[in-house]
C-alpha cells in the first residue's frame, strides 16, 4: 500500500523520526528526511533500504520551510504523506520558565507544524489527495505539573489538527494526530536532564519502534487519530468526563516531573 508513496518527515535524524523512516522504508515508499543536522541525516539516510532524500529544514524558521520544500516540489511531482514530527519540550516550574522559553516552544512544536503544512496542503488539494499526520503528545490532552509551556504546544497542536480535519473533509486528504505517552528517546537529554521524570515513569515509557509502528498504521488505514500505550489514552477519557475529580483522584499518580 505505501510502495512509492512519498512521504516527507521532519525531525527525522533520530527518535521515532528515524525509527518510522525505516519502517517505511522497508513497506517500499520514498521517504524524504528533514531536520535541522545533515550529518544525522546521512547516518539515518544509510540504514534505509530504499529511495530517500534528505533535506536541511528548521520547521521554526518560515525562510527555512519554503527553501526546503521548494527543494521537495522541485524533485518530487507528489506528496502522499507529510509526517510532522519535529518538536521538544523543556519540563520545569513556571515561575522557572521564561516568556522566550514559551515563546520557542511554541514556535517549533506548533508553528513548525502551520509552516509545513501550509507548504504541503495547496498542493494536496491539487492532487485530490494526501495525509497530513501530527505527531501531538498525550500532553496534549491531560496537562500535568512543570509542563505548562509543553502542554500548551500540544494543545494547540490537536486543536488545530481536528479544526483542520473539518475543513478539508471532502477533498481526499486526511488529517491525523498521533498522541503518544512518553518514549525513550533523546527527546529527555533536554526535557528531564535530571533523569528524575524518566526513572519515575520507567515502567511505562515506550520504545520509538512501538510508537513507529502505530504511526505507520496510520498512514496505512488513513485513520484520524491514535492515543498510546492504552492506559494513557483511558486515562484522558476519565479526565475529559470528571475533570477536576481526575485532578483530585490522579494527582500524585500523574505528576511525575
Amino acid at each position: 500500500m505505501l510502495k512509492n508513496q512519498v512521504i516527507v518527515i521532519t525531525g527525522a535524524s533520530s527518535g521515532i523520526g528515524a525509527e518510522t523512516a525505516r519502517l517505511l522504508s522497508e513497506q517500499g515508499a520514498k521517504v524524504i528526511l528533514a531536520a535541522r543536522s545533515l550529518d544525522k541525516l546521512e547516518a539515518v539516510g544509510r540504514t534505509l533500504k530504499g529511495p530517500y532524500e534528505i533535506i536541511e529544514l528548521d520547521v521554526g524558521s518560515d525562510a527555512s520551510v519554503g527553501h526546503a520544500f521548494e527543494q521537495i516540489w522541485a524533485s518530487n511531482p507528489r506528496i502522499d504523506c507529510l509526517l510532522n514530527n519535529a518538536g521538544y519540550g523543556r519540563f520545569e516550574r513556571f515561575v522557572d520558565t521564561t516568556v522566550s522559553e514559551f515563546e520557542d516552544m511554541m514556535n517549533v512544536n506548533y508553528l513548525g507544524i502551520v509552516r509545513c503544512t501550509r507548504a504541503v496542503l495547496p498542493r494536496m488539494l491539487e492532487q485530490g489527495g494526501g495525509q497530513i499526520v501530527n505527531v501531538a503528545s498525550m500532553a496534549g490532552k491531560l496537562a500535568t505539573a512543570k509542563s505548562t509551556a509543553y502542554s500548551a504546544t500540544k494543545h494547540a497542536v490537536l486543536g488545530f489538527t481536528n479544526a483542520l480535519r473539518q475543513e478539508v473533509r471532502g477533498t481526499g486528504i486526511v488529517i491525523s494526530a498521533v498522541n503518544p505517552g512518553p518514549i525513550d528517546t533523546p527527546f529527555f537529554t533536554l526535557a528531564d536532564p535530571g533523569g528524575d521524570y524518566v526513572k519515575n515513569v520507567g515502567w511505562m515509557m515506550m520504545k520509538p519502534q512501538r510508537v513507529s509502528k502505530a504511526i505507520v498504521k496510520v498512514i496505512e488505514r488513513r485513520k484520524a487519530e491514535v492515543d498510546l500505550p492504552w492506559i494513557a489514552g483511558f486515562g484522558t477519557r476519565l479526565y475529559q468526563l470528571v475533570p477536576r475529580l481526575a485532578d483530585k483522584l490522579t494527582y500524585k499518580f500523574i505528576n511525575k516531573k
